[in-house]
Order: C-alpha cells, then structure tokens, then sequence
C-alpha cells in the first residue's frame, strides 16, 4: 500500500478545524515535522517521535489522525498495549472529531463493513484476531503505535509493511536490550525537552530528594533490570521500611503522594507500615479487581492527603495532575521506567506548578536528575553505548556521603564531633606506614566515646550504639573500597566484628 504523496499538508491549513484541544506552538511543529516525513517518506517507512510525558503524544498524534483521514482515502490504525491508553486514545480521538472503534477483547471479528475510519488496538487483541483471520481490514495507510518502547508491537510490524508507521515514546530506548529500536524505526524527531515545557508552564518542576541506598545485595534479571526477588527481599526489611517512612514524614508528609515499588509484597509491607503510622493509605496492583481499581483511584482522587502504594501497573495510562508527591521506593535500570514513574507527578493543573520526588533506589545517580539534557538521538542510534556507560552501582556507592538525620544527631547532641572520614583516615595511616586495620580502630573509638558522652550508664550506652546502624554500615562500605575487598561475606564479617569491638570498647570506657 502506498502513502499519497500529495497530502503536503501543514498546521495553517487545518487551523481553523481544530476540535475540543488547542495546540501549543511546539505541537504544532511536530505535527509538521512529522506530515513533512510523510510526504516524503519511500513505501515503508518507520518514524519514531520522542516527546516526554506530559508534553501531550496523544493530543499531537490524535490531530495527526484527523489530518491524515481528512486528506486521503486511507484508514488509520492506533496501538496501544494497555486497555486504559486504548481508551484513554479513543476518547481524545473523539474529542478532535474522529469517530473510531476500539479492538479489544469483546471485538471478536472486523470487517470493512464497519465503516469507520480510524481504530484503537489493544496489541495482543489485535494479533490473535489477525491470526484467527478474524481482521479484515483493507485500506489501513497510517499506523500509530503509542508508548512504541515496549517490544510487543514489532510482532504486528509485519503486517503493516507497506503503510507509514509512526512510534511515539517520551524514551527512544528499548525495553529489552537485545532489541533496540534503530532496527524497526528509519528515524527519530526528538520533540521539547522537559527543562523548556516546565520553562513554558507546561509541566511541574521537581524537587529531588535522594536517599542512599546499598544495592549490593540486588541481582540484574534477563531483561536487564533488578530482579523482583532480590528487590523485595531488599525493601521489605525494617530497615528500608523505617528510611521510606521517614523520608515521606521529612519531604512529603500531607502530600498526596504516589509510591512505586518493585514488587506485591514489598506494596504490601509499606500499606502496613503507613497504616499503623496512622496515614491515609491504600494499595493497587494486578490482584485488585476492576471494580476495586475505579474505587482506590476515585479515592485517591478526592482524598487531599492520600498515600498510594503500587506495583507497575500506573507508570502508564495514569493520569492524576493532583499528585504532589512521587517516591521511587525501588531501584531501576531502565531509563523509561525512571521518566515515567516521576513524569506521574509532572501534570500542571490549578496552582500547582512543583512537586516533590523521592528517590530511595540511587536512580538519580544512575541516570541525572529528570530535567537533566538528554541526547536521545544518540541513545536511538547507540543505545548499547548509553547501557554500557551507565555509572555501576558501585561506583555510585563510593561516592556516598553518610549525612546522620536529624532525630538520630538529636541522640548524640553531646557529642561535637560525629564524623569520620573513612577514606582520609586510610590515606594517612598508609603513608605513616600503619596497617589498615588502624582506620577501624579509630572509628570504633569515636563511636563508642559518642555513645558515652550521651549515656548515663553502660547499659544505655549500649542501647544507644544501636542507633549507629547506618554509620557503621556505611564506614566498613567505605573501608572495604580502600582495602579492595568487598564481598559480600566479608563486608558482613566485618560489621559484626565492628559491633562487637564497640560493645567491648563500651564497657571498658565506662570501667575507666
């Protein structure tokens, strides 16, 4: 099937039939960008269009179909893989004035008869009715495929070789690393950049906050993220749980905030921690009903301080612009799931123009902050380049700074001096030809004179050492960097003989 070449179809020759949506100045130069590759584009031609979330893909790619169906004789088909976008698609479709029919589970066969011009897809729906010769279709021109990141369209692909696809995505880099989109997709336009539509007004600003988080203990999975298993058993401890809480009672607390976790069962262990804390909160996942889905997000809608925990299923085909707050209590490789995660807060409506982001994964280290510049060209062209030179989670771990919180300096409150700078301390002693060990000696010595100075016997003192998790955690991280030898075993080892040797050091001062 071939594309009509005299379409030349530009923003001034439409304006005037615009319906229910008013275009912005950078929407309108896309959508010429993008009829100008249509235009000139061969028989089969793969576009991708890059615009971050909120910028309005759908909007720009709705006003692309009406244009398209008002100036030729060809169909257009939309994709989507989750029913709420499929939806979500067809409603602003009919906003603009384009009548379409939604192919979803219900729709067991299509034919010409139908009558209608544009469809919205749901993918796998799709495939099997294609496979089951259920789908007759002729005429199909324009095939749009939304958030075209993820790998479960390419099996469609074949179908439609003789008709102009367009991807959108807010990130042109591939769900699964084995698959990069430069091979199904000729070019990519890159659209606004997030730090000029928050400039304009047209997305919130964020303010980061990040928390440090030891990821050694998570395991990288096939598809080249961390694995669920190693996640949950991570951020269902106490630990994490306590540093979550905290985090929301300091930055977000009486926010509306929306929590993303890596798996059920840690959703469900932050449910219990805020509830018992006495916050408003609920959870969603794959295991709510459809039912149980509308009511949770209707209440988190209407309820001013609501809390949100969840698993996956909002990163899409979400939108709440009363959002103020996103905690990213997971750690994540994939650079799409970072933007979309924080792009749920991005929405600008009433006075709203900032919002907060908690990041308790080292995701801001990995990637930069959300409004940071990104070359998307060059990860489409190269993204194995962009994967490889990603910082490691070590890396990343060595450039922690242990800050103590507030509530814990507030144990210490004796105490002038609560720091120790593990890496200097390790310099000096082996320039004066002292062995390493010496650096540990040292911090023990600071910390069990700490816990003396702000206790009134040994027995609070030792209670009060308690409170030093995350230093000591933190100082034998750091001392295992210098000395080169950080495994697992060792690291563990290591920490039990410091806690020990400060419980002896302890006693004996107080003996003193």
């Amino acid at each position: 099937m071939t594309i009509l070449k005299s379409m030349q179809l530009t923003t001034q020759d439409t304006e005037e039939k615009i319906i229910g949506k008013k275009l912005y100045d950078y929407q309108h130069g896309a959508i010429d960008k993008i009829f100008e590759r249509i235009n000139e584009s061969p028989e089969k031609y793969n576009l991708l269009y890059q615009l971050p979330t909120g910028g309005g893909k759908t909007v720009i790619f709705s006003e692309i179909a009406r244009r398209y169906l008002q100036s030729t004789n060809h169909k257009v088909l939309i994709l989507t893989h989750r029913i709420e976008l499929c939806k979500q698609t067809s409603n602003m479709l009919s906003e603009f004035g384009v009548e379409n029919k939604i192919i979803d589970s219900n729709v067991k066969e299509i034919t010409n008869k139908d009558n209608y011009m544009c469809y919205v897809a749901m993918v796998e729906t799709l495939n099997n009715r294609i496979k089951e010769g259920k789908v007759h279709i002729q005429d199909i021109g324009l095939v749009i495929v939304d958030e075209a990141h993820y790998n479960s369209f390419r099996k469609l692909f074949k179908y439609f070789e003789k008709c102009f696809i367009l991807g959108v995505t807010a990130t042109p880099l591939s769900s699964n690393i084995n698959l990069p989109m430069h091979e199904i997709y000729d070019d990519l336009i890159v659209g606004e950049k997030i730090s000029s539509l928050i400039q304009k007004g047209f997305l919130a600003e964020a303010t980061t906050f990040v928390y440090n988080v030891n990821l050694t203990s998570l395991k990288v999975g096939i598809n080249g993220d961390y694995t669920v298993k190693s996640s949950e058993e991570l951020y269902s401890k106490n630990m994490m749980q306590s540093k979550l809480i905290k985090a929301y009672e300091q930055e977000s607390k009486g926010k509306k905030t929306l929590i993303f976790n890596n798996g059920i069962h840690t959703s469900r262990h932050v449910y219990e921690t805020f509830l018992a804390a006495g916050y408003k909160i609920k959870y969603i996942d794959n295991t709510n009903t459809k039912e149980e889905r509308v009511k949770i997000l209707e209440w988190f809608k209407n309820t001013p301080d609501a809390i949100l925990t969840s698993v996956g299923i909002l990163t899409t085909g979400f939108d709440e612009p009363t959002i103020e707050s996103i905690i990213i209590n997971r750690a994540t490789k994939s650079l799409a799931l970072y933007f979309q995660m924080i792009g749920r807060g991005s929405r600008v409506v009433g006075d709203k123009t900032k919002f907060t982001v908690i990041d308790l994964g080292n995701n801001m280290a990995r990637f930069g902050l959300w409004t940071s510049d990104i070359d998307w060209y060059m990860i489409f062209k190269n993204p194995n380049f962009y994967l490889d030179n990603l910082i490691s989670d070590e890396d990343i771990e060595r450039k922690f700074r242990y800050v103590m919180p507030e509530d814990v300096r507030q144990m210490f409150a004796k105490s002038e001096d609560i720091d120790f700078d593990v890496k200097e301390a390790y310099k000096k002693a082996i320039k004066s030809g002292e062995k390493s060990k010496i650096v540990l000696e040292n911090s023990i010595a600071q910390h069990a004179k700490m816990c003396v100075e702000n206790s009134e016997d040994v027995f609070d003192a030792h209670i009060l050492s308690r409170e030093l998790h995350d230093d000591i955690e933190f100082r034998i991280k750091q001392y295992s960097y210098c000395i080169l030898k950080s495994s697992k075993n060792y690291i563990k080892w290591l920490e039990e003989d410091y806690k020990r040797q400060l419980r002896v050091k302890i006693t004996r001062e107080f003996h003193k």
